[in-house]
């Protein structure tokens, strides 16, 4: 059996990578066993936006996201390829207070109608990361196995199953965490997108509850992230043409530039949904297990502020075995 330094992280999204990495850096020799590559989980397919989406509970994401938008802006300013800061606009069609994330970035700006595409009473604007994930994400993996880590593609059906060789796993299983530890409350949440080229839009937009409910245009170096939708306890990752061209018609009514874009792909991801996310310690017949799943829309979000909590967590587990 390892020594007690050995970790086991399943699932390498950006909660696992993240989760591996401060580990890493803390210290301990670190696997990750992957369903499928990073390149093809539902990370990969995110638009993300720094942006504590469809997810709770409210005081924990807060604190969470505070932590991800602070580290995500040190890597920028490292010069880490994929993060960029990017002028944000949530946008309503009748008059509300200041967002409730507003203190993790460290305040918003309120932008009145003239400002605002037509429509819209008011807007809070923010700067704040946008991850371009087919940057990221492999110079996260580039990290991880330059530190000495291993990635592994094999599926886990039951945590027992690794339980003998790995006393401490982070279960970073995502939608997977439904099946792994019979968790009924983790539900998809279907998302569909429409990239596109850049005309030179340089502002991410949201109306989340106006007239083009669930719509969203998040430039990226190259092209546009255009969404979506957000449509529970759906398992279809088919894209379906007529949400295509509802995307596509919001998008370029919020950002008029965007119908000189070409269309490039579209994608569909399932987010992890939960009541909750799930971040705790349970001891097992063969373990202990850090589950850290859940995130909703707000994986990107949460990933680094997650990932300290769950290095917290390790060091009191592991502690006890000292």
């Amino acid at each position: 059996m390892p020594q007690p330094t050995s970790v086991l992280v399943i699932g390498c999204g950006i909660s696992g990578l993240a989760s591996a990495l401060r580990l890493q850096a803390a210290g301990y020799h670190v696997t990750i066993y992957t369903r499928e590559p990073p390149s093809q989980t539902t990370s990969n397919v995110a638009a993300a936006l720094w942006y504590p989406y469809r997810c709770a509970p409210q005081e924990k994401v807060l604190a969470w996201s505070k932590v991800t938008f602070d580290e995500l802006m040190r890597q920028h300013a490292a010069g880490v390829p994929g993060v960029t800061p990017t002028t944000f606009i949530e946008l309503f069609d009748t008059d509300a207070p200041d967002p409730w994330w507003a203190a993790a970035v460290g305040g918003v700006t309120r932008q009145d109608r003239e400002a605002l595409p037509p429509g819209y009473v008011v807007g809070f604007s923010a700067t704040v990361p946008v991850v371009e994930t087919p940057r990221y994400l492999p110079y996260l993996v580039q990290r991880f196995e330059t530190g000495g880590g291993v990635i592994v593609e094999r599926q886990v059906s039951s945590l027992d199953e690794v339980g003998a060789d790995y006393p401490l796993i982070i279960n970073c299983t995502g939608l997977g965490a439904r099946q792994l530890v019979n968790d009924p409350e983790v539900f998809p949440i279907r998302g569909q997108v429409v990239r596109v080229s850049n005309p030179g839009i340089r502002r991410a937009l949201t109306d989340d509850e106006g007239p083009r409910r669930i719509s969203y245009t998040i430039p990226r170096q190259t092209d546009v992230i255009l969404g979506g939708t957000a449509l529970p306890n759906v398992w279809d990752t088919t894209p379906e043409t007529a949400t295509t061209e509802r995307v596509l018609r919001n998008c370029r009514e919020l950002e008029p530039a965007l119908a000189a874009a070409q269309v490039l792909e579209t994608r569909v991801g399932l987010r992890p949904g939960r009541s909750a996310v799930r971040l705790e310690v349970e001891r097992m017949r063969t373990a202990v297990v850090i589950h850290n799943y859940g995130h909703g829309g707000a994986g990107f979000t949460l990933a680094w502020g997650c990932a300290d909590e769950v290095c917290r967590l390790a060091h009191l587990v592991l502690g006890q075995w000292a």
